[in-house]
């Protein structure tokens, strides 16, 4: 028997980003230097506090059994007060705040608590692939909407309730946008949450770049807007602001329903995250907040240096306002080879892995995604590299070398 007969085994495409993937570590292998922008792995590493914590708890008798799977009590009260000091909201950390393992988990296990074959999810083109395939494994239809939320956005979202049957259910939100980095302000959610009271649909918010603005411009949360826990939950992740992606450490807050919802298929699925992983993301979320600050500083300063040093390379990327990412056009010469291809041959002859659009939905194409993942020095040699590559292409680069000394 095929694994394409399992039922939802053919519900999902290919991976497209894999490909890319393959070739890079195939390259790595061969002993070829990679400059890795493709995948959003953090290159730094966690606070030293947050380490010693994991350790001091992991050395007690008593931590290395089964966990709770909602979290431990200490661990959704740190996450009640990040949510009261960093957007002045309340939670209550008994009801409103569950602990997922990532945020990709958490969408993924809400997904199969409250969609099933017949329910139809508006999710955003391009996207994350979980804001889609976590639905359409639960069984649900996805209808695309745009991601940009300008005033076609809402075209979007009223022509679908419109036009759709049955009636969408759910609407997932991303901002700041993996992968476009886009972000929105509080009048945006303002204006969603009237939306969705009036359609009656619920709200899912990604928030896992809370932290990763720019210039002095805060993200803000849905749950912001007074009546937003009425129709919205929304996740949050300690992979990007604390630097824990492998420590899969997660959260899920808002509306009592849903998280209510959520809590009881997770304690079907699983008995939560290491106890000592819990205490250690504890001491993250109530000790010293000064890597938040370095990180985000880190963050724009790598920013800043790719979107100047692949302008001189003949490159021009639109400056991200938030995330880890930047949402990069395809130089025009080259769009006509689509994203998949240009990644390929970027990787082959620039020695530069990104991400092709393509793999983040099919208005995902004629883009790529550039992770910000590598020091400065390297994102430097990465442009250097870049502009060899578009000269064999015959694009007209600047007559100085991209990234100067």
């Amino acid at each position: 028997m095929s694994e394409d007969e399992f039922y939802r085994i053919k519900r999902l495409p290919p991976y497209v980003i894999a490909e890319v993937n393959a070739m890079r570590a195939a390259a790595r292998a061969a002993g070829e230097d990679i400059i890795d922008l493709g995948m959003g792995n953090p290159d730094l590493p966690p606070p030293q506090h947050v380490i010693d914590k994991l350790c001091e708890v992991a050395q007690k008798p008593n931590a290395h059994g089964y966990s709770q799977s909602k979290g431990i009590p200490g661990l959704r009260r740190a996450q009640a007060n990040y949510y009261a000091r960093r957007f002045n909201v309340e939670l209550d950390p008994e009801s409103e705040v569950v602990v997922t393992m990532g945020s990709k988990e958490g969408l993924a296990s809400l997904a199969t608590a409250i969609t099933g074959p017949g329910d139809v999810v508006l999710a955003p083109n391009p996207s994350y692939p979980i804001h889609t395939f976590g639905f359409i494994i639960a069984g649900a239809t996805i209808r695309s909407v745009p991601t940009t939320p300008d005033e076609n956005y809402w075209r979007a979202l009223d022509r679908a309730m419109a036009f759709t049957v049955p009636r969408p259910s759910i609407l997932v939100v991303n901002y700041p946008s993996n992968p476009t980095a886009e972000a929105v302000d509080l009048a945006f959610y303002e204006r969603l949450v009237a939306w969705a009271k009036e359609n009656k649909v619920w709200v899912l918010s990604d928030l896992a770049y809370s932290e990763l603005y720019y210039d002095g411009n805060p993200t803000p949360s849905i749950l912001q807007v007074p009546g937003a826990k009425d129709v919205a939950v929304e996740f949050t992740s300690m992979s990007k602001t604390y630097s824990m992606a492998g420590w899969r450490m997660g959260f899920a807050v808002g509306n009592k329903r849903l998280i209510a919802a959520m809590t009881r298929v997770k304690s079907y699925l699983d008995y939560g995250a290491f106890t000592p992983i819990q205490a250690a993301a504890c001491a993250a979320l109530n000790g010293p907040q000064d890597i938040v600050a370095r990180n985000r500083e880190l963050y724009q300063k790598r920013r800043d240096v790719m979107v100047e040093s692949f302008g001189r390379a003949g490159w021009e990327i639109p400056s991200p306002p938030a995330s880890m990412f930047a949402w990069a056009p395809l130089p025009p010469a080259l769009r006509e080879m689509g994203s998949l291809e240009f990644s390929k041959q970027l990787l082959t002859h620039a020695k530069v892995a990104v991400a092709p659009g393509v793999g983040y939905g099919e208005d995902g194409e004629g883009f790529v995604r550039i992770a910000m993942v590598e020091n400065e020095q390297r994102i430097r040699q990465a442009a250097r590299n870049i502009r060899k590559f578009l000269s064999m292409h015959g694009v007209n680069t600047p007559s100085v070398a991209a990234g100067g000394n």
